[in-house]
Order: C-alpha cells, then sequence, then structure tokens
C-alpha cells in the first residue's frame, strides 16, 4: 500500500515551500488555492506517517520472536499492531475517498408537510423542532428564513439555516420523506394515522458559488400575513423573489425589515440556484428537489417515526432503535453516524478498496 502513496510526502512538503515563496504569497488567489490542498493533503500526510511507523514496528517486535525473555512483551505488542495497522489503513483508505465538495458549507433545510393533511403539517414542526434541538446539540447556528404555519401550529412550509462546522456533511443524509406513525391530537377515536413530511437540506451557496444577475429578478414587496407578531400586517416588508430564467420563486416575512427579508430571500435563492446548477452539471447528483424529496406519498419514505411502539426506523441502512423520544428531542448521531459509514462503505466497494 504504502508504495502507491509515495507522492504524498512529496507533494506535502512542496506545498509547504510553495506556500513560503513571496511571488505566490503575492498572488492571493493561488496562495489560498495551494493553502487548501495543504490543509487538506496534512490528514493523509500524518495517517501514512503513522501507518509507516507501525510497519517497522511490526518488522521491529517481530525479530525479538527468537528471544524467549522477552516473549510476553513481543506477544503484547504484536497483539496491539494487529489491531492498530489494519485501523491505520482503515484511516488512509478513508482519507483517499473522493470528498464531497460541499460538506463544508452551511445548510439550507426545507421542511413541509406532505400527505395527512393537518397530522402531517404537525409532524412538520416536531421534524423543525428535532433538527433545530440537534444543531443546538452541536453547538451549531439555528436561523428561521420563512415559515407558513397552520391554525394548530403545524408546518406548512417552513425554511431555515443551520450553520457549523460539518452542518453539510451530517444532515444531507436527512432529505427525503420521513413517516410518522402515531394517533394524531385531531383524532377523537383514537385510531393511528401515517402521516409523512418531506425534508431537503440544500448546500448554502456564496455569491462566488453562483452568479446572479439582478436583471433576472422580479422583487416584489408586500404586507406579511400569519399569526402573531406586532409588524404582521402593518408594513410591506415581506418580499417574493423569482427568479426569471429558471421561475424559482423565494418568499420571506420572518423579519419586521424589508431589506433583511431580502438578503435572507437571496441566500435562499442562491442555494436553490447552486443545487439546480450542481444537477444539470451531474444528472447522478441528486439535486432536483422532486428528486431529492420524492411527491410526499406514504409509500417513498427514508424513515418512519412509530412512536406507538416507540421506534424510529431508518429503511436505507434497514437500522431500527427504540428511544424516539430522545432521538425527535435531537439525539440523533446513532444513526447518522451508521449512515455516514454505510455511505463510506459503498465509496470504498466503488474503488475497489476492501470496506
Amino acid at each position: 500500500m504504502l508504495d502507491k502513496l509515495d507522492w504524498v510526502r512529496p507533494r506535502f512538503e512542496e506545498l509547504g515551500a510553495l506556500l513560503s515563496e513571496p511571488d505566490v504569497v503575492s498572488d492571493q488567489e493561488r496562495w489560498r488555492a495551494l493553502m487548501r490542498e495543504h490543509s487538506q493533503l496534512e490528514p493523509l500526510d500524518q495517517a501514512v506517517r503513522r501507518y509507516a511507523q507501525l510497519l517497522d514496528e511490526q518488522v521491529q517486535v517481530r525479530e525479538l520472536l527468537s528471544d524467549p525473555d522477552m516473549a510476553d512483551m513481543v506477544k503484547e505488542e504484536l497483539a496491539r499492531l494487529e489491531d492498530e495497522v489494519p485501523a491505520a489503513e482503515r484511516e488512509i483508505q478513508l482519507l483517499l475517498l473522493p470528498k464531497d465538495p460541499n460538506d463544508s458549507k452551511n445548510v439550507v433545510m426545507e421542511i413541509r408537510g406532505g400527505a395527512g393533511g393537518e397530522e402531517a403539517a404537525l409532524f412538520g414542526t416536531l421534524l423543525l423542532r428535532m433538527y433545530t434541538r440537534y444543531a443546538e446539540r452541536r453547538g451549531w447556528r439555528v436561523e428561521m428564513m420563512d415559515a407558513n404555519m397552520t391554525e394548530l401550529g403545524g408546518v406548512k412550509e417552513a425554511i431555515m439555516t443551520i450553520s457549523g462546522e460539518g452542518a453539510f456533511s451530517r444532515l444531507k443524509y436527512e432529505s427525503g420523506v420521513h413517516r410518522v406513525q402515531r394517533i394524531p391530537v385531531t383524532e377523537s377515536n383514537g385510531k393511528r394515522q401515517t402521516s409523512t413530511a418531506t425534508v431537503a437540506v440544500l448546500p448554502e451557496a456564496e455569491e462566488v458559488d453562483v452568479k446572479i444577475d439582478p436583471n433576472d429578478l422580479r422583487i416584489d414587496v408586500y404586507r406579511a400575513s400569519g399569526h402573531g407578531g406586532q409588524y404582521i400586517n402593518k408594513t410591506d416588508s415581506a418580499v417574493r423573489i423569482t427568479h426569471l430564467p429558471t421561475n424559482t420563486v423565494v418568499t420571506c416575512q420572518d423579519e419586521k425589515s424589508q431589506l433583511k427579508n431580502k438578503e435572507k430571500a437571496m441566500r435562499v435563492l442562491r442555494a436553490r440556484l447552486y443545487e439546480r446548477m450542481q444537477s444539470e452539471a451531474d444528472a447522478a447528483y441528486a439535486g432536483e428537489r422532486r428528486a431529492q424529496v420524492g411527491t410526499g406519498d406514504r409509500s417513498e419514505r427514508i424513515r418512519t417515526y412509530n412512536f406507538n411502539e416507540g421506534r424510529v426506523s431508518d429503511h436505507r441502512i434497514g437500522r431500527t432503535i427504540y428511544s424516539i423520544d430522545a432521538f425527535v428531542d435531537g439525539d440523533m448521531d446513532e444513526i447518522i453516524d451508521e449512515l455516514i459509514t454505510d455511505d463510506q462503505q459503498k465509496k470504498l466497494r466503488e474503488m475497489n478498496l476492501k470496506p
């Protein structure tokens, strides 16, 4: 394996030298690109050196097998190395996997009630709280962009941003149809109902990622509507932005400032156009919203929340846990970690590497 990685150390050292050269430092765009490559290569360089060190230790320890006075110590060391060498090899394999360029980005999350009427909307509210609590546990910042609620407090549509290290890398697996099975609060005869809500997780795009021509935008302002808020129906603070070439429409009325609502709407618009741009560049990338979340039909689901049985089942990895209360309170890492591992194993198989 090491002979295939003999390029890592020379390239890492070359990058380190280039970053201190005056002509590179003066070219900030080139310097940032090289710094990015240097930072990305550093964990692989450290892993390769650690792996080589472990292999050397194995050779040295095996040379001591013939010494009867050191037999116990040698066996102990060999047992340790037999665990650490495969672990180090796996770490290298994972570092060699193609990186998702969006993993370092923040998230624009859209939640919509699906099949099931008011109960579906109330389930959407549960998901909104679940992801907010998960973000709080991870130390991420949540900002509500827009919300269209029902009379009972259900979510017809809610859009929020989640900002923090690794946000998209972990939340991207949440895109799809979520199904709930429970007795709704709106049900008087105690009959269990199955409803759905859809979740779309988009990488938040920067202005450099998506260039938007102002002439391609139609911006309308109107009075905000909804439940509560002293400024509701008082000022023309709500903003609707239409991207004419793609007919993409984004609305925002969460702030009482028209300017702030416009800024928020532009952030959502950039995320949607970035997703569209990616899906057109790579048909295999599930960027289109419809491909990502489906129709909201009960038969299309990635996860089921069964409150009667106290379980959460993720259908992609065939995993069920019986701690639904903790899960919907944001304790989601157990399933998300397994989704990440499953994704890594699939990529390893695609690269003909041992998972």
